[in-house]
């Protein structure tokens, strides 16, 4: 670990903690710690609705923590940087969101965080707690049409956790809301880039190596490879090589309504996620489909790693609904409207 400081922190063994602290102060209206690195909502919904629950490590915010709020999740469960939470913590998680209508627990298809899930449901089996998982397994960087459980969970959760969130609200039953979630997942796929990569913030140390002037499509979410490397082209070029692999997974249809967000995953600047919109978005067009849901932010980060996650998704009139006519509270959704 070098001296050299690179990031505003304090104790390294504290980071996780100290910043879920900080995000509790500031939205006292929306979240609140229900127990150590448990974040959960403020005003809590009915018992008689479904609770929306998810887990994962720290160090991509604003995900997951930033979502949780009214019309999204109910409890997000923290692991330490880049780790899942382990299994007591998340079961520690399922007992307090007990209740009648159910949980619905939305994994990252993540070693980690898989084990961590199933241990936890399997006590939660014993305890009599009503829980069934939804995994998410949206990058694609595994191959065209890859087995899904070889398929890495990426920043295409978050627009689940709203779909979710709103059917919920609704009064939607657990089996409703895994059949909606099982749609979604059948029809969407994410592909990241990177042309730097991160630094972990406890101990400095480099995921990847980029050398300068290079990319990488196929990008992990802790930095980790997963595509070739070649030198780095046009903003035009990038967007329309991930819209044709996106496009060969999904085999959408012309006419079909398409969500499309670019996600910032650290220190990518909004003016070079605008310009890759723009030409993802003509792409779209082109082939005749329509983009129903747009969005660039950056949702899910991988610390200070320089480029983007693009999620496309063929969607149904009820997800449509729900990710742009339903409201929200939680933090970091809102801040681009519905």
């Amino acid at each position: 670990m070098s001296d050299i400081k690179t990031k505003f922190i304090n104790a390294p063994e504290r980071i996780t903690a100290e910043l879920l602290e900080g995000y509790v102060l500031a939205y006292p209206e929306q979240v609140k710690l229900a127990a150590e690195n448990v974040v959960v909502r403020a005003n809590p919904k009915s018992m008689d609705k479904v609770a929306i629950v998810t887990l994962g490590g720290s160090g991509h915010e604003p995900a997951l923590s930033g979502f949780v709020g009214a019309g999204m999740l109910d409890c997000s469960v923290v692991g330490d940087v880049f780790a899942a939470p382990g299994a007591q913590r998340l079961f520690q998680a399922l007992q307090l969101m007990k209740r009648d209508a159910g949980i619905l627990l939305v994994v990252l298809n993540h070693s980690g965080d898989v084990m961590s899930a199933n241990m936890a449901c399997q006590l939660a089996d014993r305890a009599g707690i009503k829980v069934k998982q939804v995994l998410t397994h949206d990058d694609i960087s595994a191959g065209i049409h890859a087995d899904t459980n070889e398929r890495r969970g990426l920043a295409g959760c978050v627009p689940l956790y709203k779909i979710l969130g709103a059917a919920a609200e609704e009064g939607k039953s657990l089996d409703e809301l895994v059949e909606i979630a099982g749609r979604y997942n059948k029809n969407v796929a994410t592909l990241a880039v990177a042309m730097r990569s991160c630094t972990h913030p406890q101990n400095d140390a480099v995921i990847t190596d980029l050398p300068a002037g290079i990319m990488e499509i196929g990008m992990g979410q802790h930095g980790e490879g997963g595509g070739g490397q070649k030198p780095l082209i046009s903003a035009d070029a990038t967007a329309s090589e991930m819209v044709d692999l996106l496009c060969r997974q999904l085999e959408p249809k012309s006419q079909d309504r398409i969500m499309l967000i670019i996600n910032g995953v650290g220190s990518t600047t909004y003016m070079e996620l605008n310009i890759i919109f723009r030409k993802a978005y003509q792409e779209l067009e082109s082939r005749g489909m329509k983009v129903a849901v747009s969005r660039i932010q950056e949702i899910l980060t991988v610390q200070e790693q320089a480029g983007f996650q693009m999620i496309m998704a063929v969607l149904d009139e009820d997800h449509i609904d729900y990710l742009k006519n339903k409201a929200s509270d939680a933090p970091y959704w809102v801040t681009c409207g519905k």
